[in-house]
């Protein structure tokens, strides 16, 4: 069984879009479960909605346990998706970077008081 498989276009098939950073996770859980695709990286303008899988629609089910099971955010060109996560990993990064540059300013006003 081909794997990247571009026959898939001719079948009944339909388009995902995958975030880059959930790429190889994808590709191998598709591998696990013996999943043809056709990935056309070469053919994409951009890369912004994520990378453009074309599958086969008697796959819906093992997609959406391999989109469960790993936590991959995928969306349509219809309804496109942001992954919030990464939105909330780099709020909690800049409150404790916050919270440090204040505690240091905290700490030289009190050395500095105690110089006094």
């Amino acid at each position: 069984m081909k794997r990247n498989n571009p026959e898939i276009l001719f079948k009944n098939h339909f388009k995902i879009y995958i975030l880059i950073k959930d790429k190889i996770i994808f590709e191998n859980e598709l591998e696990k479960q013996n999943v043809e695709y056709y990935c056309d990286v070469e053919n994409q303008p951009t890369f912004g909605n994520g990378i453009r899988y074309f599958i086969q629609d008697t796959d819906r089910i093992i997609l959406d346990k391999i989109f469960t099971e790993n936590g991959i955010i995928a969306n349509t060109e219809t309804i496109p998706t942001s992954d919030y996560r990464d939105g909330k990993k780099a709020m909690k990064l800049y409150l404790k970077v916050g919270g440090i540059v204040i505690g240091i300013m905290i700490l030289i006003m009190i050395i500095e008081s105690l110089q006094k």
